[in-house]
């Protein structure tokens, strides 16, 4: 049978956890409201015994959410974190909740937890931004399959500007269009499943996507060497052929992706050979010829850009013009690929705004690299554009002379002429 308190006794416990309350720190009172008694009694005393004080202070003080109030000074606004959890919803604590000690030295009824949003919707932001990053990827690559296709057929059509170092061109393009192609396979193909599966196809996969993602920079490092080679070193370009820059661009990317296979077999065979565990640093047995290419693509820059300023600027001869455009493409193109391949060593940290603004940055210029491409090194290439503009002039004078062959065939014989013609016949006979 439980026992009841008689009143006296009961208000003498009230006013002694009242007071006892008054000066206790939060730590220490959150600590006694674990015991549940001592919980019921101390929120029954928040609500209906007003706070004993001169009206200066108010009462160290838990309200109903959980939240502990210290002791304040009165006409004071306290902040205090916002709740870990509360009703089973997280919420981000690093955002504060706010409540008025009133001038009485009372706590104001309720607390302003306005600022407190919960996580779930946090992540469901991140979700939408990356759901718009990858539709921002399929799009570019998209966009930068068709464009570096067109370029592809250009470049095969127009035999007449085939020379060693549109031939070059070509192919950086043909890497772009393998690597961007891979991709959509990597992407249509792989799902959770068929990671932790890890079965040899997917590992082939993600091989050939490694493979074409560095010959991308090996003949971006042939671009260089050519520029370098004909600008700044003076030789003739006679003495380059086709076959050195096809070994740089496809054959010494071939044994590096094997070699990182292997190590990838031996030391991280999990996931399709995507990602990489902790301490484990197989990745940079491709990825750091990358950067030492890019390294030395930016020093044949710099040293191409400095022979450009004092010895080709009062030159206006058609080879210079093409290295000087060449040159441009290359200084927007190296740093562009070099900026997007950096971006994977940069940690955003954990601000929601720099890490959005690096997905959005990154997705952009990742998938939008064959595009730039494209255009600096077939679109807006000068001997591309006279090869389409004189095919075209071709084309509309070829049929412009069968328009106006067929129209003379289509010419019907006229009726007054026939008839003429017979009566000379008849009146000979």
């Amino acid at each position: 049978m439980s026992r009841i308190l008689h009143p006296q006794v009961f208000t003498i416990w009230i006013t002694l956890i009242s007071r006892a309350t008054a000066d206790l720190t939060c730590e220490a009172l959150l600590l006694l409201s674990l015991n549940p008694t001592a919980r019921t009694l101390i929120l029954w005393n928040q609500t209906s015994i007003p706070t004993n004080s001169t009206g200066l202070f108010c009462n160290t003080s838990i309200d109903g959410i959980g939240t502990c109030w210290p002791r304040s000074s009165a006409g004071e606004v306290v902040s205090r974190p916002c709740p870990e959890t509360f009703l089973g919803v997280r919420y981000n604590t690093t955002n504060n909740v706010y409540r008025e000690c009133l001038a009485n030295g009372t706590w104001a009824k309720k607390g302003n937890y306005s600022q407190c949003q919960e996580i779930l919707n946090e992540e469901k932001k991140s979700k939408l931004h990356y759901h718009i990053a990858v539709i921002i990827n399929y799009l570019g690559h998209c966009i930068s399959l068709g464009a570096l296709l067109i370029a592809f057929i250009l470049f095969m059509r127009l035999r007449s500007i085939r020379c060693l170092r549109n031939i070059i061109h070509w192919n950086l393009i043909t890497a772009f269009i393998l690597r961007n192609a891979t991709w959509f396979v990597v992407q249509l193909t792989m799902n959770p499943e068929v990671h932790e599966s890890n079965v040899i196809w997917c590992r082939l996969v993600t091989a050939a996507y490694n493979y074409f993602h560095v010959t991308n920079f090996f003949w971006m490092f042939g671009e260089g060497c050519y520029l370098h080679t004909a600008i700044v070193l003076t030789y003739s370009t006679d003495k380059l052929r086709k076959w050195m820059f096809i070994c740089i661009g496809w054959c010494i990317p071939f044994p590096i992706i094997v070699a990182w296979a292997i190590g990838k077999l031996y030391y991280d065979n999990e996931k399709c050979w995507f990602g990489k565990r902790a301490g484990i640093y197989t990745d940079y047995i491709y990825q750091g010829p990358m950067i030492l290419v890019l390294l030395i693509n930016f020093i044949f820059l710099f040293n191409i850009v400095r022979i450009l300023m004092t010895k080709l600027r009062a030159s206006t001869t058609s080879e210079t013009i093409q290295y000087r455009k060449a040159v441009k493409a290359t200084l927007v193109l190296l740093p562009l690929l070099g900026i997007t391949y950096m971006l994977f060593f940069v940690n955003p940290g954990e601000d929601e705004i720099s890490q959005i603004v690096f997905i959005y940055f990154n997705s952009f210029l990742e998938s939008f690299q064959g595009f730039f491409v494209s255009v600096f090194y077939c679109f807006l290439n000068s001997e591309v554009r006279s090869a389409v503009r004189k095919r075209w002039h071709r084309w509309q004078d070829k049929h412009s002379i069968r328009a106006r062959v067929a129209r003379a065939m289509s010419i019907p014989t006229s009726p007054t002429r026939v008839s003429f013609h017979s009566i000379k016949q008849s009146s000979a006979i």
